[in-house]
């Protein structure tokens, strides 16, 4: 662990996924976690369903919203997402790494000036890797050759040549990535789940404690808390164990 990493509350790490298209559902399990845990995120499910103004309806029961878009086009098209969105007050927002240097640069700097101009605090524009769904036979059947966590790394490095905040990578890639690209650089990681969870269609998991323990700055976490017969216990048992 790291010391800029050791600074982060227990609660403040998790982000709850929200991943559904049930607007009064999502308000409401956020407006029952805001005390509990640090944020929620808003993931392509939500945000086609209710669009801007479905996240400012969640984002209004006080919880920092993380908007899981993942944008990948070019970088004209993903500048202007970007620059949309960005006066939602969001605290994260995501492209994929491998839309390349110049898709991720524009996509920084279009949210540092939408933040300006809107007269809200930037949020953390970060990239996508290799996505937790996916193991070793899965890159190497769409062509994407050599060890996995050697293109992680690859795309980290790269995400921050060209100016982003951080990546979102499994837990199993956090030591390499932060010897690549240092303390300061965030790490999100989506396949978070507790020992007593199922581990559903996540490949490459690992349990809270130990991706903190690992390094890991924001921890994903959906359906362990959103499928619990009492999400805010649930949710308030996974900070317990990383207390």
């Amino acid at each position: 662990m790291t010391a800029q990493n050791s600074q982060i509350a227990a609660k403040d790490r998790i982000f709850c996924a929200v991943d559904t298209t049930d607007l009064d559902h999502a308000i409401d399990l956020a407006k029952k976690l805001s005390a509990v845990i640090g944020g929620v995120k808003l993931g392509k499910e939500f945000f086609a369903a209710h669009g801007p103004q479905g996240v400012r309806a969640v984002a209004a029961m006080g919880m920092p919203v993380f908007l899981d878009v993942k944008y990948h086009d070019i970088p004209n098209t993903v500048a202007g997402a970007i620059r949309a969105v960005t006066p939602l007050g969001l605290k994260m927002v995501n492209v994929h790494a491998a839309g390349g240097r110049e898709m991720m640069k524009r996509a920084g700097e279009a949210a540092r000036e939408a933040a300006d101009k809107a007269g809200v605090a930037a949020p953390w524009v970060i990239a996508v890797t290799i996505l937790t769904s996916l193991d070793q036979n899965d890159l190497d059947e769409i062509g994407l050759r050599g060890p996995l966590s050697e293109r992680v790394v690859k795309m980290a490095e790269l995400s921050q040549k060209s100016g982003l905040d951080g990546v979102v990578c499994s837990a199993q890639e956090i030591e390499p990535v932060r010897a690549a690209c240092g303390p300061d650089f965030k790490l999100i990681t989506p396949g978070i789940r507790p020992a007593w969870a199922s581990s559903d269609d996540q490949k490459r998991i690992v349990t809270p404690h130990d991706a903190v323990a690992r390094g890991s700055d924001i921890l994903v976490i959906g359906r362990p808390i959103t499928r619990a017969d009492d999400p805010v216990a649930a949710a308030q048992r996974i900070v317990a164990e990383l207390s």
